[in-house]
């Protein structure tokens, strides 16, 4: 997360305008995470840093990505990973 305030809102906007372009397809916008503990009967797996989440309704794999092509993430040169739900 940015350190400078104006940049911040910046990117609070862009989400805004994202969640309003994608419409009733994010059913949960989500929140930033921050890695914590890990519980395992061994040794745990390698810990993989996720930065946050979205909940997005779609047909399949194929229209998520859609929806997300425009996500401000990905316009900044991130990378979202989709996983579905089984």
């Amino acid at each position: 997360m940015p350190a400078d305030p104006a940049q911040m809102d910046r990117i609070r906007a862009a989400f805004g305008a994202w969640l309003a372009e994608a419409g009733n397809a994010v059913t949960d916008p989500g929140a930033p995470l921050r890695p914590s503990t890990q519980v395992a009967t061994g040794t745990p797996e390698p810990r993989v840093a996720i930065g946050g989440y979205t909940v997005i309704e779609a047909e399949d794999a194929d229209a998520a990505v859609a929806v997300l092509r425009s996500h401000p993430f990905v316009a900044r040169g991130g990378t979202l990973q989709v996983d579905e739900l089984v």
